[in-house]
């Protein structure tokens, strides 16, 4: 929504969507009536005018209608609990709590790295060249895994 001249808040995805609508529909018309006048003369030369005046703009105007349009939808306030709006709950849909997370064993670092992480961290999870921290003093905690609190 943007604010208006009085400051009341005006419904951008309402203007959008009428606003493509009318381009939708005005450059159909135009494409109908370039149509016809190109149908009604045998030269090409005399077929150029409909073209460079009607059924260009026409085109322009409906690809013109369709993104408005789609910044319509994509703007447009969705209602909680309708499809396809976000969840308002972050575990929404969940059957199990999340797993906590695993600090059986020591922090992990790879060679040459500043984090320490725990072992389940996915940035170490698959990583052979991991070796235990060792309580280095110089190592940051993984911002991903958090090894141990700050």
């Amino acid at each position: 929504m943007s604010e208006g001249k009085d400051g009341t808040l005006v419904p951008t995805a309402r203007f959008l969507l009428w606003g493509g609508l009318v381009a939708a529909a005005g450059g159909a018309v135009l494409c109908v009536l370039g149509w016809y006048g190109i149908s009604g003369e045998r030269f090409a030369e005399r077929q150029l005018p409909y073209l460079a005046s009607c059924t260009v703009p026409g085109a322009a105007l409906l690809v013109a209608g369709a993104v408005l349009v789609a910044a319509a939808v994509r703007t447009a306030p969705t209602v909680p609990g309708e499809p396809g709006a976000p969840a308002t709950d972050p575990t929404a849909g969940w059957t199990d709590p999340p797993p906590a997370p695993s600090s059986d064993g020591p922090p992990l670092r790879v060679p040459g790295g500043t984090l320490a992480h725990r072992p389940d961290c996915p940035l170490v999870a698959d990583r052979a060249d991991a070796v235990p921290a060792a309580g280095d003093p110089a190592l940051a905690p993984c911002p991903v895994c958090e090894p141990w609190p700050p």
